[in-house]
């Protein structure tokens, strides 16, 4: 049985369960509905280094993710128990003036000849996960295993409902321009690699990128719009292997140990943060869209959803 609340939360991934922190520590009575534990989430597979990614509307993207920087950066001091952690290394081909107005907020960037070398937050997402369940539970906050077929029925619960549930928005809300793009990792011992790398080109689904996490090396990448193929592609974590080895030999004997696939939850007009009176004067708050950059906007997003609860 669902206990009273003032919120149900539809989603437990990063959007889902940072919305229900900022509304809890407000001393609201938040649940969380999720049909997954936060751990098979889209957000427990990301690499998750912070930048913004494949997201639009760019007039808001840079403000929810500077603020969700300045987050990271404080969260860092506690890395073990918060899973953020500052890393430095270099954006191959990005220079400054190719940039939105955002990076004036980024601090100790220069430019190299391979492109932007910068200290970014780097996030352990299944240690990430669990600290915002943690914290949420010492604010009051309930989470429960629970499939929605609709927000009627969440809104029989609570007055407020809010949609962070990423691709099932398409049908939940439904919105047919959530679409998913398709990310495929590969998890190496990591051979002594202790900075980051990235080279994306928006024209290819193809991507290069490894990140130094606790459990090893991170390897990618795929941005393969409208793939909803769950499993590993053999070839395709070669060709993945292949790629990061060119920038780092050594990576190409490294051991395999490991292959993650998540959908990214796209929305053609980018990022929807919107209010809307549901039958019977409830209220439906709709935060997701985040594409390739759930975990960079991630506070910047919720207090800007969290506002919207009246």
């Amino acid at each position: 049985m669902c206990g009273v609340a003032d919120v149900i939360v539809v989603g437990g991934g990063v959007s889902g369960l940072t919305t229900a922190l900022l509304l809890a520590e407000r001393g609201l009575r938040v649940r969380v509905w999720s049909r997954e534990e936060a751990s098979a989430t889209t957000s427990a597979v990301a690499g998750a280094l912070w930048w913004p990614y494949r997201i639009e509307p760019e007039a808001m993207v840079g403000v929810w993710s500077l603020e969700t920087l300045r987050v990271y950066e404080e969260l860092a001091a506690s890395p073990g128990e918060t899973g953020v952690r500052m890393v430095a290394g270099v954006h191959a081909g990005e220079r400054l003036a190719a940039l939105g107005p955002w990076a004036r907020g980024l601090d100790g960037v220069s430019e190299v000849p391979e492109g932007l070398r910068v200290t970014l937050p780097l996030i352990d997402m299944p240690v990430h996960l669990r600290w915002l369940q943690g914290r949420l539970a010492a604010a009051g906050g309930v989470i429960e295993r629970r499939a929605v077929d609709g927000f009627a029925e969440a809104a029989a619960a609570a007055r407020v409902v809010v949609n962070c549930a990423g691709l099932g928005a398409r049908e939940l809300v439904p919105d047919p321009g959530v679409r998913p793009v398709r990310g495929q990792l590969v998890v190496v011992e990591n051979p002594g690699i202790d900075e980051w790398f990235t080279q994306a080109d928006p024209a290819s689904s193809a991507t290069t990128y490894f990140f130094p996490q606790p459990g090893g090396l991170v390897l990618g990448g795929t941005a393969e719009v409208d793939d909803s193929r769950a499993e590993p592609d053999p070839r395709t974590a070669e060709e993945i292997v292949a790629r990061c080895a060119l920038v780092r030999p050594e990576i190409a004997g490294a051991r395999v140990t490991g292959h993650r696939v998540g959908l990214r939850p796209a929305r053609d007009g980018g990022v929807r943060i919107e209010a809307e009176a549901l039958p019977g004067g409830g209220l439906l708050v709709h935060n997701y869209g985040h594409g390739g950059a759930g975990v960079t906007v991630a506070r910047g997003c919720a207090r800007a959803a969290a506002q919207l609860v009246r």
